[in-house]
Formats: C-alpha cells, structure tokens, sequence
C-alpha cells in the first residue's frame, strides 16, 4: 500500500483528479481540505504540529440490527475474529495510539472477557456505553487520562483499515487541530426533502466519511458540552467540532476502510481477507 508524501492543506474548491478504488458506502458527508500524501513515522511530531499523548475510544457498544446476526455487531467474527478485537489488533498495530480504550454495552463484558488482547499496548479496560453515540464518547473521554492531548474516535466495525492511514490522520490532527480519513464520493448525490430534490451539491466536493476521527481533546470536550446544551445529536464525531467553527481536514483512505453494517458488507470483508491471505 501507498505511503503518504505531505499533509498541507489545500482549498475543497480545487481537488486533484482521481478517485477511490471502492464504493462510498457512509452515508456521513463531508466537505472539508484536502490533505496530499506523506510518508508516516510512528508517534513522530513535526515541527509546527501540535505534541501529546493520542488516544482512541473504540465504540463498540451498537447492537448492529441491519447486520442480522445474533452477536451484536462488534463481535460478530470475520474469518474467526471478533470485529471489535480487529479493530484493536490494527489500531496497537499502527504505533500511533497511546492508550485504547473500548466503550462497551454493560451486557457484553462476558463476551469482551473472551476476546484474545491480552498484552496489546495502550489497551485499557472497557467503559460501558450509552444510548447514542455522544453518550458512548462521553463515557470514553471520561475514563481517559488527564495528559491525552488527542482523541480519536472509531468504529469497532471498521476493523480492516490501513496502519499507513492510521498514522496519516493522527498527523494531521496534530497540524490541524482536527481530521478525519475518508473517500470521494463516486455517486452524484441529492439532498432531497419530502421525496423532492432540493440540490445536487457538486460531486467533487463531497467525501464520505470515515473513521478514525482525531480531534483535540479540548475542542471534543467543549464542543460536546455545547452540543449537550443545544440537545443537538451529530452524525458523526467532527460534526461537532464543526459546529463550533474549528477546521477539519480530510485524509483521503489509501486503502478499503468499509464499515461493517449489512450481512453483505461481512461477505466483503471476508473475500478482502481472503485475496490478501492468498497473496
């Protein structure tokens, strides 16, 4: 898989060409700057960007009903392996997380006890989850330690992304202050009320997003606060930074991050593994 060669920001009116090998399956969109390829080192701060412990919350506390399964999502096995405990394994595996920390539904910890992660690096023990996702993350920020710097936020179904895109978005959010991975959109897209089109946003400004999201944790914790106040629910974790006005930037995916949801998502998956397997 490709490295990265820069993380400079440039303007969303003016993409480079080109586009993703796979379908944008998030329905979260995003228009935000553009982030150019570098090459990533582990837990190496650049001059200009900000320094500090990282650390990731791990949802994992959904039942994922569109899934179909009888596990809830998060241990729902890919070739045998719990999605959840992928997740991890990628995440210690990237070297750029200082602590892990997974947010679980209270009625899964027997499951969680069962999953193989004794000895990963940074990984703490589980925090119950909350009905909505900024519960979940409330509950995470609250058991982190005090010096973390920087919080990332993924899904314990995006068990298959890249350690190179790992790094690649902590960086940036050390020279942003917030970023996220995603993809360019491939669909022509409408905003639609009532079953009418409304606009057709133009196609080369708009990203599907993706996870993990790295934000600071001061912006995090204020903005959900704020957010708390206003009884607004975002989408998706930036959303709320946004919402303060703070920046954001994109790291476009070098590679497949799909989002595990539906039963032919896993289908994927499991052919993913199975070709990268085969060499």
């Amino acid at each position: 898989m490709r490295a990265r060669r820069s993380t400079r920001c440039v303007p969303t009116g003016s993409p480079k060409s080109g586009s993703s090998g796979r379908r944008a399956r998030s329905s979260t969109i995003t228009q935000s700057c553009w982030i150019r390829r570098r090459s990533p080192s582990s837990k190496v701060v650049e001059d200009g960007s900000t320094p500090g412990p990282v650390a990731v919350l791990v949802l994992a506390a959904g039942r994922g009903e569109r899934l179909g399964h009888a596990l809830p999502k998060a241990f729902v096995p890919l070739a045998g392996v719990a999605l959840v405990e992928r997740s991890i394994r990628a995440l210690a595996a990237a070297g750029v997380f200082d602590v892990i920390q997974p947010v679980v539904a209270t009625r899964d910890l027997e499951r969680w006890a069962q999953l193989r992660l004794d000895g990963t690096p940074g990984l703490q023990a589980p925090v119950p989850g909350g009905a909505e996702r900024q519960d979940s993350m409330r509950e995470g920020l609250a058991a982190l330690p005090a010096d973390v710097a920087f919080v990332a936020v993924h899904d314990a179904a995006r068990c298959l992304v890249a350690a190179q895109d790992l790094r690649a978005v902590v960086q940036a959010a050390r020279e942003s202050g917030a970023a996220l991975l995603g993809e360019r959109s491939r669909d022509t897209l409408k905003r639609v009320r009532d079953g009418r089109v409304v606009e057709t946003p133009p196609r080369d400004e708009m990203w599907a997003a993706q996870t993990p999201q790295v934000i600071r944790r001061d912006w995090i914790e204020r903005a959900m606060s704020k957010a708390v106040g206003t009884g607004r629910l975002g989408t998706d974790d930036v959303q709320l930074v946004e919402w303060a006005g703070h920046p954001v930037a994109m790291v476009e995916a070098s590679a497949p991050n799909p989002k595990i949801t539906r039963p032919e998502d896993l289908r994927m998956a499991e052919a993913m593994l199975a070709e990268e397997e085969a060499g």
